[in-house]
């Protein structure tokens, strides 16, 4: 029998299902079951709950670089605007009632400034996105170890903040798992419903017949680069509110995990093709193998290797598709 009669022969969803998401969502249910065999509370409700609110962290963050990386492009200043976000924020809590207030926006407008910065250089000045981004993230370094005079900060976050991080709006559902679907919804409809969104797919496969065929392909990219910053802002906010404070390396975790959830979901690192689907596949697939990692109690150097390796094979089976240029 032939491929092509076996394919006819499947239900519509499956032969309209990515290929890279199908075996993202297969992977995710191959670590659930290896996890149930090293500790049987691995399938409770409590124990994936808490591992979906960890994920909706990355999940934010690797929304941001999700538009990046369709536009072909990289964000690599995610680290240290993560700490930026977190930093302001809690530094504005400590101006009183109406710091406390603009805790949150005060907290991601510094990163929408930071991704401005970044965009305004890919865009206008033409400078490749690795090496304006890896600037500006070693620049907002350098400012925030200045702010805090080299020490752990001392501000706290606000009760907003964790309650935003931690707290239960939708009953047995915490508020970080909410406010990311709320951040995917607002993304998925741009993506798919926007002239915006089909202008970000336009210049990912071919940025000069984007601009030929009327799109403004700087303002495009400007804005792009500045949700980025905005979302990994607002990804240390929510960080800062779970932890109570903020610190100067919380996203030093976060720079590799956000790219990889983003093309192990199926997102062309050449830009132009991928889905938001595929990146909150990735975005549970990697909390969950490092939460695996964890329960066997594997060694650092080991989780490292560990993490890597699959990476790296996973990327190998579907991560290497070229875009239609």
């Amino acid at each position: 029998m032939s491929d092509t009669t076996i394919a006819s022969r499947m239900p519509g969803f499956l032969r309209r299902a990515d290929p890279a998401v199908a075996t993202a969502f297969a992977c995710i249910f191959l670590l659930l079951v290896f996890g149930s065999l090293y500790s049987t509370s691995f399938l409770s409700p409590e124990y994936l709950l808490q591992q979906l609110k960890v994920a909706s962290f990355l999940g934010v963050i690797a929304t941001g670089m999700m538009l990046v990386i369709l536009l072909g492009q990289i964000d690599l200043s995610v680290p240290w605007v993560v700490a930026v976000g977190a930093m302001m924020a809690c530094a504005a809590a400590a101006h009183g009632t109406a710091g406390m207030i603009l805790a949150i926006p005060f907290g991601v407008a510094c990163g929408v400034l930071i991704g401005l910065v970044n965009g305004i250089g890919v865009a206008y000045l033409r400078i490749p996105s690795m090496i304006i981004t890896l600037a500006t993230n070693a620049v907002a370094q350098g400012l925030m170890v200045v702010y805090t005079g080299g020490f752990s900060p001392q501000d706290s976050a606000t009760a907003g903040m964790r309650w935003l991080a931690t707290g239960f709006l939708l009953p047995g559902v915490p508020n970080a798992v909410v406010v990311w679907a709320i951040v995917g919804a607002v993304m998925v409809f741009a993506l798919t419903r926007t002239t915006f969104g089909r202008a970000v797919y336009a210049i990912g496969n071919r940025e000069r017949a984007a601009y030929l065929s009327g799109v403004d392909t700087r303002r495009i990219v400007m804005i792009a680069f500045a949700v980025s910053g905005g979302l990994s802002a607002f990804g240390g906010v929510l960080l800062a509110g779970y932890a109570s404070k903020a610190a100067q390396s919380m996203g030093d975790a976060y720079l590799l995990p956000s790219i990889a959830a983003v093309v192990l979901g199926g997102t062309s690192i050449l830009g132009g093709r991928g889905s938001y689907l595929g990146t909150v596949a990735g975005v549970i697939l990697i909390t969950l193998l490092q939460s695996i990692l964890s329960v066997m109690q594997m060694p650092e150097a080991g989780r490292q290797i560990i993490y890597g390796v699959v990476i790296i094979a996973m990327l190998l089976l579907y991560g290497r598709a070229p875009a239609s240029r």
